[in-house]
């Protein structure tokens, strides 16, 4: 009987404790570092890992650097040997929380919030603070938008002195995550 029980107990706890996290592998984040009159450098990764926990309003994301599409696969293998150096650095990361957050105030409506954390990139890691939105969808996932801008010398990223004036030093990113 004490069986049947913990394992009853055991199996419909799990769900209970699920209910307090939302996840994602398929958010996108992109960057930009694009100077004028030169070729456009851009890239795209739709696997952006994601957890938030509904109770607190952690977060965290992680990006694996080597997933980064660029228009030219030689733009990807200069991104990935020369500046951000993959094999070593292999992922980017950022945890911390959103600030004022309850799952109760998010609703179809966009909100607007700032999160605030750590964010790894090139082994470096930088306290940092970003506006985004939250929605909920009409799949009651949680939706996220941040558009927000990184400095390469901040994060050690060294742009050699022949590409120096074709790539901003000041690179434009945007996170897309829906969580469920």
């Amino acid at each position: 009987m004490k069986k049947k029980l913990l394992l009853f107990l055991f199996f419909f706890s799990i769900p209970i404790v699920a209910q307090d996290k939302k996840t994602t592998t398929n958010g996108m984040i992109s960057f930009e570092a694009s100077v004028p009159f030169y070729e456009a450098v851009a890239a795209e990764n739709n696997k952006l890992h994601s957890i938030l926990n509904t109770k607190n309003g952690s977060i965290t994301f992680v990006a694996f650097i080597q997933n980064f599409i660029f228009e030219r696969s030689l733009m990807r293998d200069h991104f990935n040997a020369n500046y951000m150096e993959s094999n070593k650095y292999p992922k980017a990361t950022f945890k911390g929380e959103i600030e004022k957050f309850s799952i109760l105030k998010i609703n179809d409506n966009p909100g607007e919030y700032y999160i605030k954390g750590r964010i790894s990139i090139h082994g470096v890691t930088k306290n940092i603070r970003v506006a985004a939105t939250l929605s909920k969808t009409k799949t009651n996932k949680i939706a996220i938008h941040s558009n927000f801008t990184l400095n390469t010398d901040d994060f050690k990223i060294d742009i050699p002195f022949m590409v120096r004036s074709k790539i901003s030093k000041n690179v434009s990113v945007t996170v897309d995550a829906e969580l469920q």
